[in-house]
């Protein structure tokens, strides 16, 4: 296979991707922050959540939902802080996930990457990290 990068190209590819890879997950795993309530462990991230309280109507009491799972909608999300941490994490990570991917195709393609794309995709993949 023909590639457009050099060797320390294709280090970057590769470390590129990873970092990527770990950025997103990290980012959709709900264990950003960890506490306890109500006797029970916690623990959530921008949009997911685990272990949280839920008004029983029944009962009229509080009780602990044992499992993870997502916010109901974007509004559920409980602060704007949140949100917006969501929707600028949820960009970065797009980002860094779009240079990666680039950068492993330019591994493959001969031609795909010259100086001057190499120079933008740092660029764009220091304002995803950033």
């Amino acid at each position: 296979m023909a590639s457009s990068l050099t060797c320390t190209g294709v280090i970057w590819a590769l470390l590129s991707f990873l970092c990527a890879a770990t950025s997103c997950v990290g980012f959709f795993m709900p264990y950003w922050l960890w506490g306890s309530q109500l006797g029970k462990p916690v623990s959530f991230g921008t949009f997911r959540r685990c272990s949280y309280p839920v008004h029983d109507e029944v009962r009229q009491t509080m009780v602990m939902v044992e499992e993870c799972g997502r916010y109901a909608s974007f509004q559920g999300i409980p602060s704007a802080e949140w949100r917006i941490c969501t929707v600028v994490t949820g960009l970065g990570c797009g980002l860094l996930l779009l240079v990666a991917l680039t950068a492993l195709m330019g591994c493959c393609v001969s031609e795909l990457i010259s100086r001057t794309v190499g120079r933008v995709a740092g660029g764009i993949q220091f304002l995803g990290g950033k």
